[in-house]
């Protein structure tokens, strides 16, 4: 793997450990494609630093799991801004 590919998913995993953001938000931040960031923290991550592949698998497991909360809310929130 090259040496840049490992310095950009150990940049994303540490800003998603230490902020607790999204793939997107992080893509955005870095100003790089989701798939990318996805790319880089769940395959390529692995074998570079296992421990912080698995902080990151936990943070965006919670992520996964509250997604349907949050759609639900934004969605709410459209429809509240609708009527006021």
């Amino acid at each position: 793997m090259w040496e840049y590919m490992e310095d950009r998913a150990r940049k994303c995993a540490e800003y998603i450990v230490s902020t607790g953001c999204t793939v997107r938000a992080c893509s955005a931040h870095f100003c790089i494609s989701k798939s990318t960031v996805h790319k880089d923290v769940s395959e390529r991550l692995k074998y570079v630093d296992m421990q912080l592949y698995e902080e990151v698998r936990a943070v965006l497991n919670t992520n996964l799991n509250e997604r349907h909360i949050r759609g639900g809310n934004a969605t709410k929130q459209k429809y509240l801004s609708k009527t006021e």
